[in-house]
Parts: C-alpha cells; structure tokens; sequence
C-alpha cells in the first residue's frame, strides 16, 4: 500500500459514488471512464476512506487534486471526504448534471461520455491516453 500512496502524489484522484440507483451506476462509471483515459487520474476507494482506512485517507490528502462524484443530493462522496479531513477540490452531482435518479442500475453510455467529458474539462484531466 505504501507504493499506492506515494504513487498518488502528483495525481489527480477521483472518489466516486457506486450507490444503488441509476445516478450511482453513472457516477462509477464516468470515473471508470475518466482514469482509462487519463494519464494522471486514478481512483480510489471511497468505502475504504469512509471506514477510515488511514492509507486510504492520505492517498486523498496527499493528491494534487481530488475530484469528487457525487450520485444524488446527499453527496455521500463529499460528505465522507470532508469528515476524513481530505480536501476536495472538483466536486460534481450526477443527479444535477441532467440523469434521472431511479432505483435502478441501468444507465446511458452516452450520458456517462457527455458527463465525463464534462468533468476532464472543467477539471482539467488529461485525456490523451487511449482507451
């Protein structure tokens, strides 16, 4: 673990929502998209800091920026990165980004790209790795 975390420094990290609805499943997936692509992103497990696994919580502290993917308005992403202390500096909400939430883990390919594009531009990810 101790290679992970110094590997991270000067990344971009993203933490992602997985929940159970469709707005989850999207947020996943934008970030699977965004890491495959990116030269300089990687993810990290967003459970592990919300159970306070200390590695986990310095990858986010010690990243050169983390990006936050909320699914729906409880922003659970958010919520469990500010009660680790760790700094977010991206901080997106499928729900608000045009996907319906249903209780569903069905989704559209074309909302995940249209999100994802979205977000590496605003966010200023690097893309230029193929897929």
């Amino acid at each position: 673990m101790s290679s992970c975390i110094k590997e991270t420094t000067n990344l971009d990290i993203i933490f992602a929502c997985d929940g159970a609805a469709s707005v989850g499943q999207v947020g996943n997936q934008v970030a699977r998209e965004l890491i495959n692509r990116s030269v300089d992103a990687r993810m990290c497990c967003t459970a592990a800091v919300g159970a306070g696994s200390e590695p986990h919580v310095n990858i986010g502290k010690n990243a050169r920026h983390v990006i936050a993917i909320n699914g729906c308005a409880n922003k659970c992403v958010s919520k469990i990165m500010e009660q680790r202390g760790v700094k977010v500096d991206c901080d997106y909400t499928i729900s608000e980004m045009g996907v319906k939430k249903v209780p569903t883990l069905d989704f559209d390919e074309e909302d995940v790209k249209s999100i994802a594009k979205k977000i590496a531009d605003e966010a200023g990810l690097n893309l230029n790795k193929k897929s």
